[in-house]
Order: structure tokens, then C-alpha cells, then sequence
């Protein structure tokens, strides 16, 4: 049978990935100003997220402004945007199962097998939803990087990574190992052996 304490340490950790993805999702640091070249000015750094674009200035001052529409905004923003909404659906989805499964909890009726094979799925639903955020931040990587390695590019239009997409990387990362854990939680079948066994003779067969 599954081991509780690797349950609970896998249900711990896919909880934090699911706190970091949706720290994530919400931070507008997902790609900085780039000071590269001749744009040295760093008095205004620029921010882009999946929800709005800020500029901290020197002064401490914030100025954030909300996207005004959404068919304005490249493929792969929005298509970040699906994935990971989607990502923290099934994530909860996932850990809602899990819970139900393992052996901690009174749920899911006291049949250990049956609570075993529950947590497994949980953990399963788990894996998805963090593979949909790793396949949305990596599309995010990919169009900042293409996009600053682009020639045409202006030099003072370019970004770099900004602390929310590691933010987003570290919650899958974490959702992933959990999700392992939890989808380790399969019970094993008892083998059963090929041939009968043997045994001796009773006493009583003599008398």
C-alpha cells in the first residue's frame, strides 16, 4: 500500500506549486525592460504580465495599466493566459482528489485499495495541470527570446525574464514532484504463486 507520509509530503508540495503558479499568474513581472545596447536609462523599468504592463520609476512611484482588449494581444500572451488558468483549474481539480484518496483523511470510504487508486488519480489530474503551465511558460520564454534576438527589434523595445515567469516555472516544478508522489500511490497487486505449494501431510491422514 501507499506510503501516508509520501502522500502528505507530495499533497504539501503540489499545494506550494499551486500557490506559486497563481502568484505567478497574478504578478505583472513576466518580462522586464532589457537595458542593453545604448538604453541605459534606468530612472523608468518597464514590466509586461499576462493582465497589465507597469512602469516603477526611481522614485517608488507605480503606474500599472489594465490591457484594454484582448484581441489586441499577440497569440502567445493570450495563449499563456488560457493555459494557465487552465493549469490552476485542474491543479485544484487534482488536489480536491487527491485529498479524497489518501490515507489521512476519512473520505472516500475506508476501503485502502479503492483510497490508494483515488490518490492516484489525484495525482495524475495534478501532472496535466502543471504540464499546461510549463508549456505556457515556456511559449512565454520563447516569444521574449525570439523577440530579442529579432534584428529589427528596437534596441529600447526589448525584455528580458522577469521574476514572475521563475515564479511560474518553480509552482510547476513543484506541482510536477507532487503530482509524482501522489501518482506513486498505485497499489501493488499481491502475486500470487504459479504453482501450488506443497504441504505435508497432516497426521490425521494416517490414522
Amino acid at each position: 500500500m501507499a506510503n501516508s507520509g509520501l502522500q502528505i509530503l507530495g499533497f504539501a508540495l503540489a499545494l506550494l506549486g499551486l500557490i506559486g503558479l497563481i502568484i505567478g499568474t497574478i504578478l505583472p513581472q513576466w518580462k522586464m525592460s532589457a537595458y542593453v545596447g545604448d538604453n541605459i536609462i534606468t530612472a523608468v523599468a518597464m514590466y509586461e504580465g499576462l493582465w497589465m504592463s507597469c512602469a516603477f520609476q526611481s522614485t517608488g512611484q507605480i503606474q500599472c495599466k489594465v490591457y484594454d482588449s484582448i484581441l489586441q494581444l499577440n497569440s502567445a500572451l493570450q495563449a499563456t493566459r488560457a493555459l494557465m488558468i487552465v493549469s490552476i483549474i485542474v491543479t485544484v481539480a487534482g488536489l480536491g482528489v487527491a485529498c479524497m484518496g489518501m490515507k489521512c483523511t476519512n473520505c472516500g470510504g475506508d476501503d485502502k485499495t479503492r483510497k490508494s487508486r483515488i490518490a492516484m488519480t489525484g495525482g495524475i489530474i495534478i501532472l496535466i495541470g502543471s504540464l499546461c503551465s510549463i508549456v505556457a511558460c515556456s511559449w512565454y520564454a520563447h516569444d521574449i527570446i525570439q523577440a530579442f534576438y529579432n534584428p529589427f527589434t528596437p534596441v529600447n523595445t526589448k525584455y528580458e525574464f522577469g521574476s514572475a515567469i521563475f515564479i511560474a516555472w518553480a509552482g510547476a516544478f513543484l506541482a510536477v514532484v507532487g503530482g509524482a508522489m501522489l501518482a506513486a500511490s498505485c497499489p501493488r497487486g499481491k502475486s500470487t504463486p504459479k504453482y501450488p505449494i506443497s504441504r505435508p501431510p497432516s497426521s490425521k491422514e494416517y490414522v
